[in-house]
């Protein structure tokens, strides 16, 4: 079955396989996959991202505005003017926390819209043939068994095997340091052949510096070399020194706040 073989052809060291047993094995013309067959892989295999995009629902954005320290300290000192019994301070201080919260709500709501419309229109596309036929399709939508339409200047929409080339020269400095651009070619490489030295293989995250190609597409999305090192190299994004700073100074009023209620009950009791 063609989703078993698939399975296999992508863990396998497919640079050792030549371009019509791996069109074979994929179920693949030279014509390239139909749309009814793409929409079928995609669900398979998924988008083809490093990073999945996520979604935050409003609800969950508007309570996230009120973890910081400040915020916590102030929700703190309602809750005891409400103990202590005084509606005035309760309702200023709850005004002010529900405030900052609904203007912070706003702006991140504003935000993420506005990096979802910059992110349509910069949307990366992919050349590949469909139903025979060349067309531009997003980067994301590529599926393991298309086949790829290279140009210069263009981007590689997966870790793909070749089976055409016209003095393609490839840019991979971005996965493997290689200052120059290499140039690739058609064949079947031993299935040892070093990362590196790969001619026959071209990989998501590299691009055409000239020449012309056509490629069939092997992985996508995190199955990809690029793929694997983010998963290894997923880091937290690092707070910038005014965040730490809020952060910190929130830290330190909590600290105080705490001092000052033991020493205020002690003194009393």
């Amino acid at each position: 079955m063609w989703g078993v073989e698939a399975v296999i052809i992508e863990k396998a060291t497919y640079w050792n396989f030549s371009s019509e047993e791996l069109l074979k094995e994929f179920e693949t013309a030279s014509t390239g996959l139909t749309q009814v067959e793409a929409k079928i892989r995609i669900k398979r295999y998924g988008p083809n991202l490093l990073k999945q995009r996520k979604s935050h629902s409003n609800l969950s954005l508007f309570f996230a505005q009120f973890k910081s320290p400040v915020i916590l300290i102030l929700i703190f000192a309602a809750v005891l003017s409400a103990f202590l019994r005084d509606p005035a301070d309760t309702i200023i201080i709850l005004a002010i926390v529900l405030g900052s919260g609904l203007l912070g709500f706003w702006q991140e709501v504003g935000a993420a819209g506005a990096v979802e419309k910059l992110l349509s229109i910069v949307e990366i596309k992919a050349v590949i043939l469909r139903d025979g036929e060349v067309v531009e399709i997003p980067l994301e939508e590529v599926v393991p068994g298309d086949i790829a339409v290279l140009t210069a200047g263009g981007g590689i929409p997966g870790d793909c095997l070749l089976i055409e080339a016209d003095g393609l020269f490839v840019d991979e400095a971005a996965l493997t340091g290689e200052t120059y651009p290499v140039e690739k070619s058609v064949g079947v490489l031993a299935s040892d052949t070093a990362l590196a030295l790969r001619t026959n293989v071209l990989y998501l995250g590299t691009h055409v510096v000239s020449g012309t190609g056509k490629t069939v597409v092997v992985k996508t999305g995190l199955a990809t070399e690029f793929g694997a090192i983010s998963q290894r190299l997923r880091l937290r994004v690092p707070e910038t020194e005014f965040e730490h700073g809020i952060r910190q100074f929130g830290y330190l009023l909590m600290e105080v706040t705490l001092l000052l209620v033991i020493a205020i009950f002690a003194t009393v009791a």
